[in-house]
């Protein structure tokens, strides 16, 4: 049975010669590259199956290699192997074409992991990444949650703070006193996670919660 090629990039040699002897007994490794920009010329005639990819390379970084290299190669799966954790580069390296992420300060079996998930065309990102996915999402979520779930009352007080009035101003006008006024205020605030009124008038304006706009 043939064996899964697979290219590797990564300018540290020595641990490109350790991932290669982790890999040579199940996988067939073709070629081994320090330097991105010949792992592009020679990728083609290798036909490789997985490519493992630095994201920190000199010259051009893991991520424009990805996409490179899926315009190339559309069929081949892509792993990023790198020790850069922050959210926004593991999104742009999904976004570029990569199926995993993985961490090098993960141990050497979860490579092997994420190499099978990929050659069975999904996704793999390190567990402590998706931690962090997760918790993103969760705090995006709870921000639109609560925009549907404003009452009727928090929207007045949202949109008269965004149309400039005071809170003695809002509180005449809503016939409540100012305390309760400050109530929704800073309710709104903890929950939106905001941190000042300027960015909760700005929150309101952004979401149509003033003059017309408001319902």
């Amino acid at each position: 049975m043939k064996k899964t090629r697979i290219i590797l990039g990564d300018d540290h040699l020595l641990l490109a010669e350790a991932i290669k002897n982790l890999l040579e007994s199940d996988y067939d490794v073709v070629g081994t590259f320090s330097d991105p920009e010949l792992l592009l010329e020679q990728a083609f005639s290798m036909e490789p199956d997985v490519a493992i990819l630095d994201v920190h390379m000199p010259k051009q970084n893991g991520l424009s290699v990805a996409r490179h290299l899926k315009n190339i190669l559309p069929n081949i799966r892509i792993i990023l192997l790198t020790v850069d954790d922050r959210l926004e580069t593991v999104s742009d390296g999904f976004r570029n074409g990569a199926s995993g992420y993985v961490l090098k300060t993960s141990a050497a079996s979860e490579l092997l992991f994420a190499i099978r998930e990929v050659l069975r065309g999904g996704y793999y990102a390190s567990p402590r990444l998706t931690a962090d996915l997760v918790g993103a999402s969760a705090r995006s979520f709870k921000k639109m949650r609560f925009n549907n779930e404003l009452t009727a009352r928090q929207k007045e007080v949202l949109q008269l703070l965004g149309e400039g009035y005071s809170m003695k101003q809002i509180a005449n006008t809503l016939n409540i006193t100012q305390r309760t006024v400050a109530f929704h205020k800073y309710s709104m605030m903890e929950q939106l996670e905001i941190t000042s009124t300027a960015q909760l008038i700005t929150y309101a304006l952004q979401n149509g919660l003033t003059g017309s706009g408001s319902q």
